[in-house]
């Protein structure tokens, strides 16, 4: 797992990008991973999909430990599925650093989130563009991070969802200040810079990066763009 001081590194340059990796090639992945790191990104953040939760399946402990064996860099594991709390400590010692899980599928997420903590690793909830904010507000204290969806988790390559901003503008002022807001979901040139000013720290970056052929240039200037909207 990345030290405490990488992590805390990683939560002071904000704003991250934190590219996500479900479209690049795992049939090269150390190779990927290494042109991730040559670009310049600080973390990773991966997408573990049931085919329940989400309607779609993408892979579980075996690649987040792959990554570890590869990268010191933060582990950002975003579990998209029904039953986190079966699988939690799994995934931290698979070598997550940051564990998020849903609100959605958790009647009270703070146990769970405060497991999380114990476990090691920071705690993160995400919620759905369907779902109002304002029903997480009782978990503030037991999250290290809060993820907003800002398209239906499952696939990549989607359309953003302005509503995502409205979210973020809301927690930057109900959230307590230490807790990292991320974004994820159709972040790219259009629209990174909007999540930056509405609030996000850690902006999930997919297709944006990955569906091109040099990660270098294109990361300089997501990076560029999301602090004009500092």
């Amino acid at each position: 797992m990345a030290t405490s001081s990488e992590i805390a590194v990683l939560c002071s340059q904000a704003p991250v990008i934190l590219p996500s990796v479900l479209q690049c090639d795992y049939s090269n992945l150390e190779r990927e991973i290494h042109r991730f790191e040559e670009a310049g990104v600080k973390g990773f953040h991966l997408d573990v999909m049931d085919g329940n939760f989400v309607p779609n399946l993408s892979f579980g402990f075996p690649v987040i430990e792959a990554f570890r064996r590869v990268t010191e860099l933060p582990l950002d594991v975003h579990l998209m599925i029904s039953n986190p709390e079966k699988y939690v400590s799994r995934y931290v010692d698979a070598g997550a650093d940051i564990v998020t899980v849903h609100a959605e599928v958790l009647e009270d997420p703070r146990p769970l989130l405060d497991e999380i903590r114990n476990l090691g690793a920071l705690a993160g909830l995400a919620i759905n563009p369907p779902t109002p904010v304002e029903t997480i507000a009782s978990a503030f204290n037991s999250c290290d991070l809060i993820l907003t969806m800002s398209v239906m988790p499952g696939f990549g390559g989607q359309v953003f969802d302005d509503l995502a901003l409205e979210k973020l503008r809301w927690l930057r002022g109900e959230a307590p200040d230490a807790v990292i807001l991320e974004v994820d979901g159709g972040v790219n040139e259009q629209t990174i810079a909007d999540c930056v000013e509405a609030g996000a720290s850690a902006l999930v970056v997919g297709s944006a990066i990955t569906g091109q052929a040099d990660y270098t240039p294109c990361l300089a200037q997501l990076n560029t763009l999301a602090r004009r909207g500092l």
